[in-house]
C-alpha cells in the first residue's frame, strides 16, 4: 500500500496524459485517517488513456489534409474533453450508437443533422474534478472556436444552432 497508494487512478475524459491535480483528498467514498484503505483519491496520479492514439491520428491527419475539412466522428457514451482536437477540426459529428448509415447519409448530406447533447461536454479535467457527482448541471463547458457552448440540449444543423421545441424544454 505504501509504494502505490491506495491502487485508484483517475478516469481520463481527454485524450492526452493526465494528472489529477484538483482531485478530491480524502475522497468523497473515504475519510481523512491516515492510511485508510476507504480513501479513493487518486490527486497527483497521471494516467495515459488506452484511446490517446485517436487523439494523434486526429492531429495527423489534419496535418496530411493541409487546407480540406477534417469531420470527426465521435463515438461516446460519456462526456468527453474535445478541446484537444476541436479548433483543429472543421466539424464534428457526435455518434452515441447511432447505424453507421445513419452517420453516412448525415456526412453527404441527404439527412440535416437534428441531434441535441444528452449531457455537457466539459472544457478541461479540471472541470471534471470539480463537479459534483450529485448536482446536475455544474460544470463549465466546453466552448468552441465558433463560439457555441456544449451544454445538454445544445446541436447543430446546417443552418446553425437549433432552437425548437426541443431545446425550449431541456435546456436548463
Amino acid at each position: 500500500m505504501e509504494k502505490g497508494g491506495n491502487g485508484f487512478l483517475p478516469i481520463s475524459l481527454q485524450y492526452s496524459e493526465y494528472t489529477a491535480e484538483y482531485a478530491r483528498d480524502p475522497s468523497i467514498g473515504g475519510d481523512a485517517r491516515e492510511k485508510d484503505v476507504l480513501n479513493h483519491t487518486y490527486k497527483g496520479k497521471t494516467v495515459t488513456p488506452n484511446n490517446s492514439t485517436d487523439l494523434t491520428l486526429v492531429l495527423d491527419t489534419k496535418k496530411a489534409m493541409k487546407e480540406k475539412p477534417v469531420i470527426v466522428v465521435l463515438n461516446m457514451s460519456n462526456p468527453t474533453v474535445v478541446a484537444e482536437f476541436e479548433k483543429e477540426i472543421n466539424a464534428l459529428l457526435v455518434d452515441f450508437g447511432v447505424q453507421n448509415q445513419a452517420i453516412l447519409d448525415i456526412l453527404v448530406g441527404n439527412v440535416e443533422p437534428s441531434g441535441l447533447l444528452p449531457l455537457q461536454m466539459p472544457t478541461n479535467m479540471k472541470t471534471v474534478e470539480a463537479q459534483f457527482e450529485d448536482v446536475p448541471h455544474d460544470m463549465e463547458c466546453h466552448v468552441d472556436s465558433e463560439g457555441n457552448t456544449y451544454d445538454s440540449a445544445f446541436g447543430l444543423n446546417y443552418s446553425g444552432v437549433i432552437n425548437d421545441g426541443r431545446t425550449a424544454k431541456y435546456k436548463k
